[in-house]
């Protein structure tokens, strides 16, 4: 059986032992210091956040203004389809797929989402060969 005093004495000594907030012993003063510090460290990881945007949105109008192909991060070949789409021509287990997907921006660099498609170059080549029929159905539907 536990002694109940010696627990209440325990929980009793347990609160007052906890360590006081750190603000509330500090000097006016010194608060107004300590305060800028962590300030100042935010606007720097914001500006350098906002600079990197501003390369990014840089390389994507380079990429809209160009025709040709630009190389990915991972070696391969990029389209620009619109804002933050791109056809892609990659290497996939020594398979050769063509692929449609839409980016988005990881701390100043291109990554692939989850929307798009991969397509094996059989798929490719039966794609192209009903395109045709596909811009048929379009102006139908148009």
């Amino acid at each position: 059986m536990v002694d109940k005093s010696v627990t209440l004495n325990y929980v009793f000594n347990k609160s007052c032992l906890q360590m006081p907030k750190s603000k509330e012993f500090i000097s006016s003063s010194e608060s107004d210091s300590d305060s800028d510090q962590p300030k100042q460290k935010k606007k720097k990881v914001e500006k350098k956040e906002k600079k990197e945007k501003k390369e990014i949105k840089k390389e994507v109008k380079k990429a809209e203004k160009s025709s040709s192909s630009t190389k990915g991060p991972g070696g391969e070949h990029m389209f620009q389809l619109s804002t933050m789409r791109f056809a892609t021509v990659s290497e996939f287990r020594g398979r050769v797929m063509v692929g449609i997907r839409e980016y988005y921006d990881a701390g100043g660099e291109l990554k692939p989402g989850k929307k798009g498609i991969s397509l094996t170059l059989e798929q490719w080549t039966s794609l192209k060969e009903q395109m045709d029929e596909i811009d048929e159905a379009i102006k139908e539907l148009s």
